[in-house]
């Protein structure tokens, strides 16, 4: 079924798999659009605030975790409709929504508005940039187009630059960038519509998953793209799955699989394996949770990840997620592009 190509064009019918295999060319252009943006110069920041829901947080994510021990300034992720007390003048918010029209993502600019904090708006227009305008800030504008989940690449790669761009983040990322975009592109190579599955990993892991509950555990680098994991397969495939960080599923947890065989059957459970990056407590940990998923769970898989440097490991681990969720939506027969759940909560809150 995945290598039919008239088959995949029927039920993808708004080629989200070609919105997918794009990601490499958007770093590239997030790079060329945040050097041509101006941006006044900053002369304080104690402390950022990424602000946004869906991808755009998910973005945040990756962001914080990549530099957790790379910046001074501590990064915080929002996802509510206002900020924390403590964001003040010398807070810098950067609001991220796609469309720009995010109701949370707007609640908070203006929040963060009256509280005088520095605000750096990132989307494809919308409300946002309207607010934006209106108000003299800086706003960096992604090309328009595509689902929000499949605009990754813009949304966080124009953060990553920005805050070189800045002065924030001082260390070198050229080197990163680079790779990153050759892991990928070879990666996209490899996995895109048009490679058989026998030579696909994506497809191969897609019908591992199929008819099974995808329990995503990731560690260190890879807690955001275990979360990322989780939403595509809820968004493209049209699935429940739950994500969990380790090692804090080790206090809880793992005594709910040790004991509960008849519901773990119907569960597939996935590993993140990066032997440069594991100590020994998280090899050891890791191996233990393998070895009791596959006494109790419906299959066990572990992702080796690929890349010389952290970046381009967590985007490799995150690109491969996005093609695994497409090809699972595919064989399950649904158009991984529409969201109609959401849509319908949208219509109804606007009714408020």
């Amino acid at each position: 079924m995945l290598d039919d190509l008239n088959l995949i064009s029927k039920i993808d019918k708004t080629n989200m798999l070609d919105a997918v295999a794009g990601f490499p060319e958007q770093i590239k252009e997030a790079k060329e659009i945040v050097e041509h943006t101006h941006i006044p110069i900053i002369l304080k920041i104690d402390n950022i605030i990424i602000s946004g829901m869906g991808a755009s947080a998910i973005s945040g994510d990756i962001v914080q975790t990549l530099f957790r021990d790379k910046i001074d300034i501590p990064i915080y992720v929002n996802r509510q409709y206002n900020l924390p007390k403590w964001a003040n003048k010398d807070t810098l918010v950067l609001s991220q929504s796609y469309s720009g029209n995010t109701e949370e993502t707007l609640s908070t600019f203006k929040h963060a508005y009256q509280k005088h904090c520095k605000i750096i708006g990132i989307s494809s227009g919308g409300k946002l940039q309207e607010l934006c305008e209106r108000r003299e800030l800086p706003h960096i504008k992604i090309p328009a187009g595509i689902q929000p989940r499949a605009a990754t690449g813009y949304i966080l790669f124009s953060s990553i630059f920005l805050l070189k761009k800045i002065g924030v983040l001082t260390d070198d990322i050229e080197s990163e960038i680079n790779e990153t975009i050759i892991v990928t592109e070879e990666f996209r190579n490899q996995n895109k519509k048009d490679i058989p599955k026998t030579s696909n990993i994506s497809k191969q892991y897609a019908e591992k998953i199929f008819d099974k509950t995808p329990q995503v555990y990731g560690w260190g680098i890879y807690t955001p793209i275990a979360r990322r994991w989780c939403t595509q397969f809820n968004e493209n495939s049209k699935i429940v799955c739950r994500w969990d960080e380790i090692p804090e599923c080790n206090h809880n947890d793992i005594v709910g699989w040790s004991m509960n065989p008849k519901v773990t059957k119907n569960f597939i459970c996935i590993l993140f394996r990066d032997s440069e990056n594991e100590t020994i407590y998280m090899s050891k940990r890791i191996d233990f949770m393998k070895k009791l998923f596959e006494d109790v769970a419906g299959g066990v898989i572990e992702v080796q990840v690929k890349g010389k440097k952290r970046l381009a490991k967590m985007m490799y681990a995150m690109y491969l997620g996005d093609f695994i969720s497409c090809y699972l939506g595919i064989l399950r027969n649904v158009d991984p592009t529409p969201v109609d759940a959401i849509t319908e909560l949208k219509n109804e809150l606007a009714k408020i």
